[in-house]
């Protein structure tokens, strides 16, 4: 799902329902790799303010 770029925004209901495992472990999967430094998660916002899915940076 990353561009050329390594940057992706799946939701994390998303990679849940793909992956099929809970949104939790999804959740701790992904601190997990940013802890470990694999990747880099960034919060992206709409335009009225809103949060929106994160960025992830590989």
């Amino acid at each position: 799902r990353a561009d050329r770029e390594g940057k992706c925004f799946p939701s994390v209901r998303t990679i849940s329902r793909d992956t099929k495992l809970s949104m939790s472990t999804v959740r701790r999967a992904l601190d997990d790799l940013v802890n470990a430094g694999y990747i880099q998660k960034q919060p992206r916002w709409r335009a009225n303010g809103a949060k929106s899915s994160n960025i992830y940076i590989l």
